[in-house]
């Protein structure tokens, strides 16, 4: 959302909207307890042992060479993924918004597919495609194409960046074909005027133009790669920073260095958001509004057409690898040495939906998102009617600390609750049904807000008035006049909201320490380390909640259309 007006510290308060001022206080008082407090928890426990000031483990972080690879890897992992999901995204952006040609529509829809499945969920079919002795080396291996088997993932390093670039590319995508979309058609045409075509009309100007669009995008990738715990655990590639703090969060009060390398992970993230967005403002992209924008449409036929076809194909085929491996791997009942499973059964799949463990972490994940989207459905509509249509001191202060956990790694918040609530009667040792209900919330309440704020926005604030001016109070008012006419919109992002939550990585992983409390995703995890059938297993549960989450994307697709993009920005 871009800056509104706050509230001059000089102006009359008279014209301030008190009622709106204590319901700001309030909503401030919940980010302070459970998004503020966990953090300087966490910069307390990192900067002070025993009461003193100190620098002992950042300087033990950057001195020891084991650390300082671990969050060499890390980096390199958030770049690499960056760089591989930009190759990826913008040419594809380009052509689905600039250009027409049958299928488009089908196109547009696959590509979003990646969305729904979580990235350590996809690698667990993945290893069994690519390992030593995987589908694809024996399938090589048969046509005499190689003699030795390849290591396809680098030791799990070139694995965990193609499976977060596979999974992540859908976020640069939609952030850069809405950029596309907005651009106004005379800028290119001048500089076609002026002879300027091709790639260098790309460079100069449609690029230029695209570039918060795409850094909004860029930003989500490289944070979600950098800070990305599960794809890591299953590659069980360990010498990067965020397993490394999941392995330290049982021991964290006797070995404070993980206090430290969350400190390092936030102020890795945050850095790169401030550096994005002092770029852009130094920078003007404004385009003189000539009303409704109608994009450069060209129809594309002949062999330009069938090249087309064969980009997409590809980047079709690799972005449903994932989704595909994870398919036949929960169908297979034997699969040994072979290129293909020799026989199949639904076995897994009954054991997904019947054992007692599987059931109750589908049963635990449904009860954690929907009371931690009801929070964010309450939460975003109250941010997003505060913002964009009341009058009070702090509003610029709202919208920041609103959109602040997209900027802010889960696997940061997960172990700012152990190590601020352990010793609360929200001990997630205990019980960590609601500080799992609360990360949640946290985390994906910006989607809500984004949804909320753009439907108030889309509104005309005369309705309002008009029901005001015959005596009705605010509250009827928003409920019966404003409440559905952005219904659409709210819904949206509670479905957004919901769909993240049922496979959300880094909270359940860390918070969820008990298997009678496992949501989904942790199910996942501790069945992948079990002999024998687990992977399997595994791989079933994982399609039954990508199934789930299929049918919410949709269902958002549907409501936001060419505006869900603006739900994925930080």
């Amino acid at each position: 959302m871009g800056r509104r007006p706050s509230f001059p510290l000089g102006a009359n308060y008279r014209d301030m909207d008190r009622s709106a001022f204590l319901v700001f206080i309030g909503i401030m008082g919940f980010f302070g307890v459970f998004l503020i407090f966990p953090l300087l928890y966490v910069f307390r426990g990192a900067f002070f042992v025993e009461g003193e000031f100190t620098l002992t483990y950042f300087r033990l972080m950057f001195s020891d060479p084991f650390y300082q690879e671990s969050i060499m890897n890390s980096v390199k992992i958030g770049i690499f993924t960056t760089l591989l999901t930009t190759l990826m995204s913008v040419p594809v952006a380009y052509l689905m918004v600039r250009y027409d040609f049958p299928g488009k529509r089908l196109m547009q829809g696959i590509l979003l597919v990646p969305l729904v499945m979580p990235p350590f969920v996809g690698a667990i079919g993945m290893k069994q495609l690519f390992a030593r002795y995987g589908s694809v080396n024996l399938f090589l291996m048969q046509l005499s194409l190689i003699k030795n088997p390849i290591d396809w993932f680098g030791g799990g390093f070139l694995g965990v960046i193609v499976l977060e670039a596979l999974h992540l590319y859908p976020f640069l995508y939609l952030n850069v074909a809405a950029a596309l979309a907005n651009i106004d058609p005379t800028l290119e045409e001048q500089a076609e005027n002026m002879g300027s075509s091709g790639f260098g009309l790309f460079r100069t100007v449609t690029f230029p133009l695209i570039l918060p669009g795409y850094l909004a995008g860029a930003i989500i990738v490289f944070i979600w790669a950098f800070t990305d715990l599960g794809t890591p655990l299953i590659f069980d590639y360990r010498k990067v920073v965020p397993p490394i703090i999941f392995g330290m969060v049982k021991d964290i009060w006797v070995n404070p260095m993980g206090y430290a390398l969350t400190v390092m992970t936030l102020s890795v993230s945050v850095f790169f958001v401030i550096i994005a967005r002092r770029y852009l403002a130094r920078k003007s992209y404004e385009m003189l509004g000539r009303g409704h924008i109608v994009p450069r449409v060209r129809n594309i036929t002949g062999w330009r057409l069938l090249l087309v076809y064969l980009l997409l194909f590809i980047m079709v085929l690799a972005a449903l690898v994932p989704q595909l491996s994870v398919i036949i791997t929960s169908l297979a009942e034997q699969w040994f040495l072979t290129v293909l499973p020799t026989k199949w059964t639904l076995e897994y799949y009954q054991i997904a939906v019947t054992h007692s463990v599987t059931v109750s972490s589908i049963m635990n994940s449904l009860k954690y998102s929907v009371f931690s989207t009801s929070i964010d459905l309450v939460l975003g509509v109250l941010i997003g009617y505060l913002l964009a249509r009341k009058k009070f001191p702090g509003k610029d202060l709202l919208d920041s600390v609103a959109m602040l956990p997209l900027s802010i790694p889960g696997i940061v918040i997960a172990f700012g609750y152990i190590v601020a609530f352990s010793r609360t009667p929200l001990n997630p040792f205990v019980d960590p049904t609601i500080l799992l209900i609360l990360s949640y919330s946290v985390r994906r309440l910006p989607y809500t807000v984004r949804a909320a704020y753009s439907g108030f926005q889309q509104t005309s604030v005369s309705l309002e008035e008009a029901s005001l001016s015959v005596g009705a109070p605010p509250l009827r008012t928003l409920i019966s006049i404003t409440g559905p006419l952005i219904m659409a919109n709210v819904l949206a992002g509670g479905i957004i909201s919901f769909s993240a939550a049922m496979m959300e990585v880094s909270d359940s992983l860390i918070l969820a320490m008990q298997e009678q409390y496992y949501p989904i995703t942790k199910a996942i995890y501790g069945l992948n380390l079990r002999l024998g059938d687990g992977p399997y297993v595994a791989s079933a549960l994982g399609i039954v909640g990508t199934v789930l989450v299929t049918v919410c994307l949709l269902a958002a697709n549907k409501l936001l259309g060419k505006s869900m993009g603006e739900l994925f920005r930080a």
